[in-house]
Order: C-alpha cells, then structure tokens, then sequence
C-alpha cells in the first residue's frame, strides 16, 4: 500500500511515547494510563501535555478503572467530566467503550458520551471484544454515530481475530474497523490483507531500564502484586517505522 492509503495510531502511555510516535509518523495516538489494566484515562496534565506535541493527533481514552465496562453512574458522571476536559485540553478524538449486564452494547450511555464528545469522533475501545454478538454490536455502533472501531476481532489477538475482523469490515459501511492487539512489523502486513482494513493500531513498544542508582529490592509499590520497579515501557520510533514500512 502507498502511505497515504492507510493510518497508524499508536497506543502512547506518556507525552515521551507521543514524541516517539509523531517522530515515527503514526497518524495519532490514542493516549491512555494503566496499560497492564488494558489502558484507563490518562491525567489531566498528560493529556494537556500531549496535545500540545507538533504533527500528530491525539485521541484520550476515558476508562475510570480496569476490569469490566459495566459502569455505575457515579462512574458515568466521572467518564462524562473526563471527556470534557478531554475536548478542552485540544484531544482530536475520544475513545471508550461500555456494556450492559447482558453483554450488548449500552446504547443509552454510548450516545451520552458521543454527544459529550461532539464534535470530536468518537472510538469504540476494545470493550467490543467482550460483548456478546459482535454484528448486533456493531449495528449500534453504526446508528449511534461511531466514527471507529477498535477491536482483536473477539480474540487474544488480531492475528487470531482476522476471520471476524473482515466480516466486521465488510459490513462496516462509513464505520471504520481498525484492528489492534499484537500488531508489529511482523504481522501487520498479513492483517491488512486478510481483512482488507486500513488503519492499525499498534503499541510499539520497548522496555526502558530506570535511571535509579539506589534500588531497594524489599519493597513493592503494587504491595502483593509484583509490578516492575525499575524499568518501564515506552512506545519506540523504530518499531514504529518497521510496521508502517511493512505495509508499503
């Protein structure tokens, strides 16, 4: 494909992974905290920070806390608020998602958030991948006034997910479908041919070792849950580079 026929956006978790993925040419990112968790709303100061990054759009990810997409409405109000400062802190996009108990798609809350979003698109997360029929979903979607979709076709990857991904494309008149979940310069090339989708979304990260001299090996800050002290995960420019020349 020439450059110009598909889109690249990179799943950034700091202003320092939105540097490297405008340096790589992503077209955008979409912004999140709390990456182990599947991502959650950054802070204002990130997104605020981020935006303010020459030559790539941001779109923020509003997810009060990992775990399911069932919200209360006490979660609701907090969503709704996010995405306001979102829009105010100059966020090209807004990206969410949310389920009822049943497992179809909380229309009624969507369409708050997509109202709340306006004029912004509005991204539906991965929070698809766990409702219950995908193409009952994706009709919501459609008539809700979804710009996006973001999914792994119902799998652990988008490699794996490639069968519904198309049926998904297919059927996805102006709603775009983009695959995301495991995509690299290794594979990307492969989904974009087997399910004729046209943008990616792809983390590209690589681990980063702290600069900390003095390390104290007998504490965790996650207390029983073991968390990485001192090393960290950025989004890398030249993993970056390796999937967008994978698919020209």
């Amino acid at each position: 494909m020439k450059r110009s026929e598909f889109k690249i956006e990179v799943c950034a978790n700091s202003v320092e992974s939105v540097k490297a993925a405008a340096e790589a040419g992503a077209d955008r990112v979409e912004l999140c905290a709390g990456m182990p968790e599947g991502g959650t709303t950054p802070s204002y100061g990130c997104i605020k920070q981020a935006c303010t990054v020459e030559g790539i759009a941001v779109n923020v990810i509003i997810r009060p806390r990992g775990g399911d997409f069932l919200y209360s409405a006490e979660e609701q109000a907090v969503m709704l608020e996010d995405i306001r400062i979102a829009k105010l802190s100059g966020a090209a996009g807004i990206v969410s998602g949310m389920l009822q108990e049943d497992g179809q798609v909380d229309r009624a809350f969507l369409e708050q958030c997509i109202e709340a979003s306006y004029p912004l698109p509005f991204t539906f997360h991965r929070a698809f991948d766990m409702c219950r029929d995908p193409f009952e979903a994706l009709a919501v979607l459609q008539s809700a006034g979804c710009a996006r979709l973001l999914s792994s076709g119902m799998k652990n990857s988008a490699l794996e997910g490639t069968g519904l991904l198309k049926e998904l494309v297919c059927r996805s008149g102006k709603l775009i479908v983009m695959p995301g979940c495991g995509l690299n310069a290794g594979n990307i090339a492969r989904i974009a041919r087997e399910t004729g989708a046209k943008e990616f979304h792809l983390s590209g990260r690589s681990r980063i070792e702290s600069r900390m001299q003095f390390r104290n090996p007998e504490v965790s800050m996650g207390g029983t849950v073991h968390i990485e002290e001192y090393a960290r995960e950025a989004s890398d420019p030249e993993k970056i580079r390796q999937a967008i020349e994978a698919l020209m």
